[in-house]
């Protein structure tokens, strides 16, 4: 079990990791700004966002190196239209990326950025989707892949994502789940 001086260097170092797929926009670049940590890009295998930390070895919990395949990831999308494009278009490409998930046993957080579950069920956004089979597959996922849905309007999405991943690392430091 680490040390109590060796988790705080751990979450010291604390960086978020956004998949090479984000976007570079000035919407990203605010989220990235909000973030309040240093914020690298790195492959990941799945999800937009995870951490790294350097362990009291002077190691890194993942070599940036390499596609990253973290136990914790935060999978945003910017609105529940994008989330109905997942569902719809591109269906298959996204159920890949949770079995990839799931096979390595990873925590999913969904942000969804501007949109709620009310608008969800009453169908306001813009998709011609049908709301009871949106909400019929994202009650799935949430099922079979033991994904947490969560809601945020945009200008939270980067501290929210900084405080899960962060809180994530630090249970994990305390279970002993890095050195």
């Amino acid at each position: 079990m680490m040390e109590i001086f060796d988790q705080k260097r751990v979450l010291d170092s604390f960086v978020v990791l956004r998949d090479t797929r984000e976007q570079d926009t000035p919407r990203a670049r605010r989220r990235y700004k909000a973030l309040g940590v240093p914020c690298e890009r790195a492959t990941l295998s799945y999800g937009d966002y995870t951490y790294n930390a350097t362990l009291p070895d002077g190691s890194m919990i993942f070599d940036q190196g390499q596609t990253i395949a973290s136990k914790c990831v935060i999978e945003r999308k910017e609105s529940l239209a994008e989330l109905a494009q997942c569902f719809t278009r591109d269906r298959k490409r996204f159920q890949n990326e949770f079995c990839r998930a799931r096979d390595n046993q990873a925590k999913i957080y969904l942000l969804i950025e501007n949109g709620s579950i009310e608008n969800l069920l009453n169908g306001k956004y813009r998709s011609k989707f049908n709301p009871n089979a949106f909400v019929a597959s994202l009650v799935a996922w949430l099922v079979r892949y033991d994904m947490t849905i969560l809601f945020c309007k945009e200008e939270s999405s980067g501290r929210l994502i900084r405080e899960i991943l962060y809180r994530d690392l630090k249970e994990r430091l305390e279970r002993g789940e890095y050195g």
